[in-house]
């Protein structure tokens, strides 16, 4: 406030006012961003927490369930401080439900987003029954998963596969990578059978570590999950899942090696599958498999 060639007393004492109120100002904004920035949610190291932080990505992943008209409900596994959160609570075709082992995210959310009244569990996902918490509802899943349980999600994920039509994940690029290769590719593994028996996967695309907090050594890979049409294989399911976890256990050898353990039957021991590795054999290899193993071909 520049002062008039002729400023009196009472000039000066205004911009002493001028000056004190403007002080006063900045010491208030100094005071709500240090408040803002108390407010917010520590990634923690034990929980394998590395938040996303770019608006644009966390919109194009919501954007990917697609299937809205197959589920009523949305569970968000480990949202944080909520960037998915955020998109997820605009959409009107479902309601969203979200999940945190971490009880000063729920906090957080249940402080910042009031539309999630009544709709946060305070929880470990692994350990959830989603029957016991939805019903027969059929649910998608969403989430930015810590990469070191995620195999284990997969895995659950599988298990409850009837009552989830969709699923859309983000995780570590190799994992994304592996779960939507192909036969003969070196990334092509046990989740990758065991998943696209029942799902169709989608790797949709890449996420630098520069977009989360703090960064992750590694770069993530967003993948969606679509249920197929195979309501039940044609063969026993636990006994498929078991040649496919013992054929690549031992991944470089030929499958008659490999599932030596399993003690093969004699008519099954001139099968072509047999002179293959495990990563040759696509999911209707490996149901043609099990079947000559129950002598049913």
């Amino acid at each position: 406030m520049p002062l008039p060639k002729n400023c009196n007393v009472g000039c000066l004492a205004l911009r002493t006012n001028w000056l004190r109120i403007k002080i006063i100002n900045l010491l208030i904004i100094k005071y709500l961003h240090l408040k803002m920035k108390d407010d917010k949610v520590k990634p923690k190291k034990y929980l394998g927490q590395h938040f996303l932080t770019e608006k644009r990505i966390a919109e194009r992943i919501v954007n990917l369930l697609q299937l809205s008209d197959s589920y009523t409900r949305v569970l968000e596994i480990g949202p944080g401080m909520g960037i998915l959160t955020e998109f997820l609570l605009q959409k009107t075709a479902f309601k969203t439900v979200v999940i945190d082992i971490d009880k000063e995210s729920i906090a957080y959310l249940e402080k910042h987003f009031p539309m999630l009244e009544n709709q946060t569990i305070f929880g470990d996902f692994l350990e959830l029954n989603l029957q016991k918490t939805f019903g027969e509802q059929t649910l998608a899943l969403i989430g930015n998963l810590p990469y070191n349980i995620s195999s284990q999600i997969l895995f659950k994920l599988l298990e409850n596969r009837q009552q989830i039509p969709e699923a859309v994940f983000m995780l570590q690029k190799e994992v994304a990578e592996r779960l939507a290769a192909a036969p003969r590719n070196k990334e092509y593994g046990i989740l990758s059978v065991l998943l696209q028996a029942y799902y169709e996967i989608q790797y949709a695309f890449t996420v630098e570590a520069g977009s989360f907090n703090p960064p992750p050594k590694v770069r993530s890979g967003v993948i969606r999950l679509r249920r197929n049409e195979v309501e039940k294989l044609a063969c026993d399911e636990v006994l498929f899942q078991k040649i496919v976890k013992t054929g690549f256990n031992q991944r470089r050898k030929t499958l008659r090696n490999a599932l030596k353990s399993l003690q093969l039957p004699e008519s099954m021991k001139d099968s072509p599958f047999l002179n293959q590795r495990a990563e040759e054999l696509s999911v209707a290899d490996f149901v043609r498999l099990t079947q000559l193993y129950e002598g049913k071909v």
